[in-house]
């Protein structure tokens, strides 16, 4: 037996869905949650985006002294 990781779209796993249902392909969903702190840094970055609190990848490369 083999196991199989996918990562679908909303759309793709509805296909995907079907398409094993149709051939008789026993599956099964795992959700999996993020754990908190993942989930904290996400939003500490997002609130430092919108206060613009960023540089774009190539204004990094600059500085470390990989820019063009």
């Amino acid at each position: 037996m083999s196991t199989y990781v996918v990562t679908p779209t909303v759309e793709q796993e509805k296909l995907m869905q079907a398409f094993l249902g149709e051939q008789h392909i026993d599956f099964f969903k795992e959700e999996e949650d993020l754990p908190e702190y993942v989930l904290e840094g996400i939003s500490k970055a997002q609130a430092n985006i919108a206060a613009g609190n960023f540089i774009t990848h190539d204004e990094f490369k600059n500085r470390i002294g990989l820019g063009e």
